[in-house]
């Protein structure tokens, strides 16, 4: 089984993030990342709720602590 910590890193640095300001950033991150997690907790050892919340939790906070110049996906859907 792939412990929490390596988990949380490896899904953090393979997320990215959407848009200009920190709040859309991080919340397309959490989408992102509930996604992929959510795929990755149905392939190892964890749920499928427990891989969409650490997911949601490591793209979210990708999304806002990166700025556009780091990691950028271009404008969110939304706007």
């Amino acid at each position: 089984m792939i412990r929490l910590p390596i988990l949380m890193t490896a899904m953090a640095l393979a997320l990215s993030a959407c848009g200009s300001s920190t709040g859309d950033r991080g919340l397309s991150g959490a989408g992102i990342g509930a996604g992929a997690g959510a795929v990755v907790g149905a392939v190892t050892g964890l749920t499928i709720v427990e891989g969409a919340l650490i997911g949601a939790a490591a793209g979210g906070l990708t999304g806002a602590l990166t700025d556009e110049d780091t990691i950028d996906l271009g404008d969110p859907f939304w706007k």
